[in-house]
């Protein structure tokens, strides 16, 4: 049975959850378990822990499941990074790092909480009404064992929903006819992306890819010269998140109107303590 929701509550709810999960990436405890394992290198880590539920996968699976990397630098890593580290030995390095990064972040006393067995019981819950149907990445994670403590229930239950997500993200992107970079150019240009910096450091583009991405949404009428969104280009990225927030409308109309209310002040306050404790480098996100 479906309740119908107030406009927006899944994405409010799935944006408090996210950074439960994604902060991750950004935590010194994710590079220390996977260089014990033998991979070193950033990039090298990320492809690994996200793509490992799919199975040693090549460089153009994780390219076209990623969406926003340049094939080069996935080639780099993918597939040699499986001959470093198997994917079951990452995924088990990763649930090592979610464990220490969650417990930094918020705490024994908050980890061993009823809340935290609350919002991942309701978490679980909404992730029950997930479809697999073209989302690789989130049906291979949902093929993954929940993990039997609340805390990493919750962070497997978070990155359910982020995946889910984002596999129907990718396939709005593809209908407004956003390439990669152009995505995540009119993405940054909402204040609401990553910062430029960043995604040239971490995605594998270059200056003069980003240049020549504004130069193509300013012929769509979509980027101003300074680089801000037109009144189009605001437009388009508000149409691409509620054409998001449509295909993603399952799991929160399956939790029904009061648990996701319920799951979005949990995860409020997990996220907020988690932000406060220095979840994210304060450079990551934004204009600049």
């Amino acid at each position: 049975m479906t309740t119908a929701l107030p406009e927006r509550a899944g994405r409010r709810c799935h944006n408090v959850l996210n950074p439960l999960h994604s902060c991750q990436y950004f935590s010194p405890e994710l590079g220390t378990e996977l260089a014990a394992v033998g991979v070193a290198d950033r990039n090298a880590a990320y492809f690994a822990v996200r793509a490992a539920a799919m199975g040693a996968v090549g460089a153009g699976t994780v390219t076209a499941t990623f969406y926003n990397f340049r094939h080069e630098l996935v080639a780099r890593h993918v597939p040699e990074v499986w001959r470093t580290a198997s994917p079951e030995v990452v995924l088990a390095a990763r649930l090592r790092a979610a464990d220490g990064t969650l417990r930094r972040l918020l705490g024994d006393e908050v980890i061993a909480s009823e809340e935290v067995a609350e919002a991942a019981a309701l978490a679980l819950r909404a992730a029950e009404a997930c479809t697999r149907t073209a989302r690789p990445l989130y049906a291979a994670h949902a093929d993954l064992p929940v993990p039997e403590e609340p805390h990493l229930a919750l962070w497997h239950a978070a990155t359910l929903l982020r995946e889910h997500r984002g596999d129907g993200h990718l396939a709005v992107l593809l209908d407004a006819e956003l390439d990669p970079l152009e995505a995540l150019v009119s993405h940054t240009a909402t204040g609401k992306g990553m910062a430029p910096k960043w995604v040239l450091s971490s995605r594998g583009w270059h200056r003069e890819d980003w240049h020549a991405a504004q130069g193509r949404l300013r012929e769509r009428g979509l980027l101003t010269a300074e680089g801000e969104l037109t009144e189009a280009g605001v437009a388009l990225r508000k149409e691409i998140e509620a054409s998001t927030d449509r295909l993603d409308r399952a799991p929160y109309e399956h939790l029904g109107a009061a648990g996701v209310e319920r799951l979005t002040e949990l995860g409020t306050g997990l996220t907020s303590k988690a932000l406060a404790a220095g979840a994210f480098p304060a450079s990551a996100f934004g204009k600049g």
